[in-house]
């Protein structure tokens, strides 16, 4: 198995509460209730760690609610890079309906200073040589610039990881200017940074191409229900995922990068990468929290996956 890094630089507590419809306005009252240690590159590791990587995880905490993280990365086995920061990592409140709807509310996370940002870019420095690959998932934090972390990413990359990238706004933005190994995006962030229309499989494939003329080895463009496209210089696939019961849709997309990445470090056939990809995804939006629990549910749900070649490949 590989060693992979995951850079989270703006974690968060989320408090997923499940209710049967929200009413904004009245008083809801909840049926569950979870907090959970997250964040987009957390979330992942979780994935990969259930694949039987070695991961490393880091990006900002902040110190003054350290404990589910810190318990989060002792139970997991992670190797801890973070950087402790000044302040409060976030919280995010996930409002989970009957029928699958989430609604997110999401929290400002600690202003990271120079010197939190120049301990962080040492640190990688350090220990990001060695590791196969790394997942920089999630947004930025106050006070960390675009600019910033386009020239984060280029440093992991000279340093010969391969970069996936999951994140979307003014970060999609300014990581996709370092033409990262891989690109995680749903189709609204990819119309987005590119300014275009994405929704049918045809405008899908043109956005594709537009990134991969840059030097993005995979595009991997997610579209919920209606499932996931992967975009490569020879070779153009659709997943169409079983349907399932949705228990919650949160981590979806990053179970579905740690799936990718997995096959693809472990030069896996495409269609089984993007298979069982898939899956991880549709099992990921069946149960709330992260994390690869059922094995005979995912062979199920793999074996489920529809797959169809889109066009001959990307040229």
């Amino acid at each position: 198995m590989a060693k992979i890094l995951t850079l989270t630089l703006n974690p968060a507590l989320d408090i997923t509460v499940s209710l049967d419809a929200l009413r904004p306005g009245h008083v809801n009252r909840a049926q569950e209730q979870h907090s959970h240690a997250a964040g987009k590159g957390l979330n992942v590791a979780q994935v990969l760690a259930d694949l039987g990587h070695e991961v490393t995880v880091a990006g900002f905490l902040g110190q003054d609610n350290l404990q589910p993280f810190e318990a989060l990365i002792a139970w997991r086995g992670f190797a801890d890079c973070f950087v402790r920061v000044p302040g409060e990592t976030r919280s995010n409140l996930k409002l989970v309906e009957a029928d699958g709807r989430v609604t997110d509310i999401n929290g400002q996370g600690p202003d990271v200073d120079e010197a939190g940002r120049a301990a962080l870019a040492r640190l990688l420095a350090q220990v990001a040589p060695g590791h196969d690959a790394v997942v920089v998932a999630g947004s930025l934090p106050r006070g960390v610039s675009p600019e910033w972390f386009r020239q984060l990413l280029g440093q992991l990359k000279a340093q010969g990881l391969k970069v996936a990238l999951d994140s979307s706004g003014e970060a999609l933005r300014a990581g996709l200017q370092s033409a990262p190994w891989l690109v995680k995006p749903n189709t609204e962030e990819l119309g987005e940074v590119l300014g275009v229309a994405v929704a049918s499989p045809a405008e899908q494939l043109a956005a594709a191409q537009q990134l991969l003329a840059t030097g993005v080895e995979h595009v991997v463009v997610s579209a919920g229900e209606q499932g996931v496209s992967w975009f490569a210089a020879a070779q153009a696939l659709h997943a169409q995922p079983p349907q399932v019961r949705v228990a919650s849709t949160v981590g979806a997309g990053d179970s579905l990068v740690a799936g990718m990445v997995h096959g693809l470090l472990l030069a896996e056939a495409p269609a089984q990468t993007l298979r069982r990809a898939t899956a991880i995804a549709a099992q990921a939006v069946t149960q709330v929290g992260f994390g690869i629990r059922d094995r005979e549910q995912l062979a199920r749900l793999e074996a489920a996956v529809q797959l169809t070649e889109q066009q001959e490949g990307c040229r």
